[in-house]
C-alpha cells in the first residue's frame, strides 16, 4: 500500500449524496474512500497520512476559459502591466522601461495589460520609450494593441491595411494616418508572430502551471491552446512525455473564422486530438471568436453602439450555414464547439445556430460553450438552457470598475452597462454556469476572490482603492453555487463529471485546501485566503510556505 495516502481534515466533497467528510484515501492516483476519519484510520493503518486538521479540503478547483502559454508569456516574457490599477500610463511607461533595460537581447518587445480607459493615445507615446526596435502594447482585453513605429513597419500598418481592415480595425487619425491602434484580426495575428521557440513555450507553460498549483487549480481549460502558438500542441505533448506536465489540460482548438470547409477544420482538430492528447492533456473541443470586446468598441452588439450611429461591432464568425456546418461536424466527433461571444449580438448569432444545428443531429448533450457573456439578451437565457450551452462567466469582472464602466455607459447606455455580466439569471434558468478569469487577458485568477465577487459583485474595500463598486446586487449567486462553477460544473462543461469535480470514490485524487470554510466563513475573511496545498493525482504539486 506504498501509493496510498490519508488525507484528514473538514472535507467538502460537492457530491450532494455525501456532503461532507473528515478523511480520504487516495491509492494509485485514485480516491478510494471518503467517510470519517474513525474509520478510516482502522481500515488503513501504516500508511502515509497527510493531516489538515482545523483546514478545509476541497475537490481540486477547475478553471472554464484560460490561456496557458499566453499566461507563461505575460508572467515573465513580456512587461506585465496588470498590477497598475487604476490604469495610469506613467507608470506604465515606467514598467516597460525597466523590462527594456532587463532585456537587452530581446529584437521585439511587448507590453501587455494595458487597461484601456478611453485616454487618447498613438505610437507616439511607444515612440518616445522605444524608438529602436518594434515595441507591441497589448491591451488587458488582449484584442487590441499599439505599435511603435518600428512595430508599425514591421506589421505593415499602413494605408493598405486600413483599407483591408477598416477604421473599426486600425484606426486613424484626421489625416488618415494609423495612429498604430489595431483591433481583432490583425492584432490577434501579430500576437500569433512575436518570436517564440518551443522551448519558449514548454518554459512558459510550466512557469504557468506552477503559478496556476499555487492558486488552487488543478485542471485549467486552453480555450484556443494555439492560438498564440502554433505548436502548442507539440509543446504540450514533449512536457507530458518528459513527465514534467502534471496540471490536467483541456483544449479546444481554434478554428478559422467562416472556414471555407468547416468539414475539413473540425477533421483537422480530430486529428491532432489522436495524436496529441494524453493522461494530462486533453484535446476535447472547437474554438471561435464570434467577436471582440466592448472596451475595444469591437464586441458585436444587436443594436448600434451609441456613440457611433451605424456601427454595432466587429462580426468576426457571421456566416451562419459555416457555424451550423461547424457544429454539426463537430457532433459528429462527441466534440463541443466553444466560442468568445460577448456580446448579445454575437449569442443571439450562435443560439440559432445551436438551435438549427440541433434539429440535424438531435444532439441535446454536446454542451456548447458560450463565454463572457457580457450582455445577453432576456430570451436568450432561455434558450441557453434549452440547447444545454454552458455559460462560462467571469464573477471578478461583476464590479463597476473605474474608466471601464463609464465607457460602457458611453457605448450602451447606463441601463445596460448595470444589467452587464448577470450570472444568477443563469443559474435561476438551469444553465449550467462555469467560472472563467481568462488568465492573462484578464486579472486576477483567484478562488477566494471568485467567490466574494459572485456574490457580493464587488471587490473589497482595501482592494482597488475601494474604486470598484457594486454592480446589480441581483445578480449576486450564493457560495455553493460559486463552488459547483469552479469544481463539478466545469467538469461537466469538459464531459468529466465521472472523473472530476467532487470527491467521491473511484474518481481523481485532485484536492485544494484552503484555510477558510468558504460556505460558512466570513466573506471578507474568505477574500483573503490563499490555497495552503494543491494535490494531482495524489502528489503535492504545491504548500504553502
Amino acid at each position: 500500500m506504498s501509493n496510498t495516502k490519508l488525507i484528514l481534515g473538514n472535507v467538502i466533497t460537492m457530491d450532494e449524496k455525501n456532503p461532507s467528510a473528515q478523511a480520504i484515501v487516495f491509492n494509485d492516483g485514485k480516491i478510494e474512500f471518503v467517510g470519517s476519519s474513525s474509520e478510516a484510520k482502522e481500515l488503513y493503518k501504516d500508511v502515509e497520512v497527510l493531516d489538515y486538521s482545523g483546514k478545509y479540503i476541497y475537490p481540486g478547483f477547475l478553471e472554464a476559459h484560460t490561456h496557458g502559454i499566453f499566461a507563461g508569456y505575460r508572467n515573465i516574457g513580456q512587461a506585465n502591466l496588470t498590477s497598475v490599477i487604476p490604469p495610469d500610463l506613467n507608470k506604465y511607461r515606467e514598467i516597460i522601461k525597466k523590462f527594456i533595460a532587463d532585456h537587452p537581447e530581446k529584437e521585439k518587445y511587448m507590453a501587455a495589460g494595458w487597461a484601456e480607459d478611453g485616454t487618447p493615445i498613438d505610437h507616439t507615446y511607444l515612440d518616445e520609450i522605444c524608438s529602436d526596435k518594434p515595441l507591441i502594447m497589448n491591451t488587458a482585453g488582449g484584442h487590441s494593441c499599439l505599435l511603435n513605429k518600428k512595430a508599425m513597419e514591421w506589421r505593415g500598418v499602413n494605408k493598405e491595411m486600413v483599407e483591408k481592415y477598416g477604421t473599426a480595425l486600425v484606426h486613424v487619425d484626421e489625416n488618415g494616418e494609423p495612429t498604430g491602434y489595431i483591433c481583432e484580426e490583425p492584432a490577434v495575428k501579430l500576437l500569433a508572430d512575436m518570436p517564440m521557440s518551443l522551448q519558449d513555450a514548454k518554459d512558459y507553460i510550466l512557469d504557468w502551471q506552477q503559478f496556476i498549483f499555487s492558486k488552487g487549480f488543478t485542471g485549467v481549460t486552453d480555450a484556443g491552446a494555439d492560438l498564440f502558438f502554433k505548436q502548442a500542441n507539440t509543446a504540450y505533448s514533449e512536457l507530458e512525455q518528459e513527465g514534467k506536465l502534471k496540471l490536467r489540460t483541456v483544449a479546444y482548438i481554434l478554428s478559422k473564422e467562416n472556414p471555407e470547409d468547416p468539414k475539413a477544420e473540425v477533421e483537422r482538430i480530430v486529428e491532432q486530438q489522436s495524436k496529441y492528447s494524453s493522461e494530462h492533456y486533453q484535446i476535447i473541443g472547437v474554438k471561435a471568436f464570434l467577436d471582440g470586446v466592448i472596451e475595444s468598441h469591437t464586441g458585436w452588439l444587436s443594436h448600434d453602439y451609441l456613440d457611433e450611429p451605424g456601427y454595432h461591432g466587429n462580426e468576426r464568425f457571421n456566416d451562419s450555414k459555416k457555424m451550423i456546418e461547424l457544429i454539426v461536424e463537430a457532433s459528429k466527433h462527441n466534440m463541443p464547439v466553444h466560442v468568445h461571444s460577448e456580446a448579445d449580438g454575437a449569442i443571439h448569432f450562435m443560439l440559432d445556430c445551436i438551435e438549427q444545428a440541433q434539429k440535424i443531429t438531435n444532439d441535446y448533450d454536446q454542451r456548447n460553450v458560450l463565454a463572457h457573456l457580457h450582455f445577453i439578451l432576456p430570451e436568450d437565457i432561455k434558450r441557453m438552457a434549452s440547447t444545454n450551452s454552458i455559460a462560462v462567466v467571469a464573477p471578478t469582472w461583476t464590479p463597476k470598475f473605474p474608466g471601464t464602466y463609464d465607457n460602457e455607459i458611453k457605448y450602451v447606455g447606463e441601463q445596460k452597462a448595470f444589467n452587464g455580466y448577470q450570472i444568477k439569471s443563469f443559474v435561476d434558468a438551469g444553465v449550467k454556469t462555469a467560472f472563467h478569469s481568462d488568465y492573462p487577458v484578464s486579472v486576477p485568477v483567484d478562488i477566494a476572490r471568485n467567490i466574494y465577487t459572485a456574490v457580493y459583485r464587488a471587490v473589497p474595500e482595501q482592494q482597488y482603492g475601494g474604486l470598484a463598486t457594486q454592480r446589480n446586487a441581483k445578480e449576486a449567486i450564493d457560495r455553493l453555487e460559486s463552488l459547483k462553477a469552479m469544481t463539478i460544473n466545469v467538469a461537466y462543461q469538459w464531459k468529466m463529471e465521472d472523473i472530476l469535480g467532487s470527491i467521491e470514490k473511484g474518481k481523481l485524487a485532485d484536492i485544494t485546501v484552503f484555510d477558510c470554510n468558504f460556505l460558512e466563513d466570513d466573506l471578507l475573511k474568505i477574500a483573503y485566503d490563499s490555497p495552503y496545498a494543491t494535490i494531482v493525482g495524489g502528489e503535492i504539486v504545491y504548500k504553502r510556505k
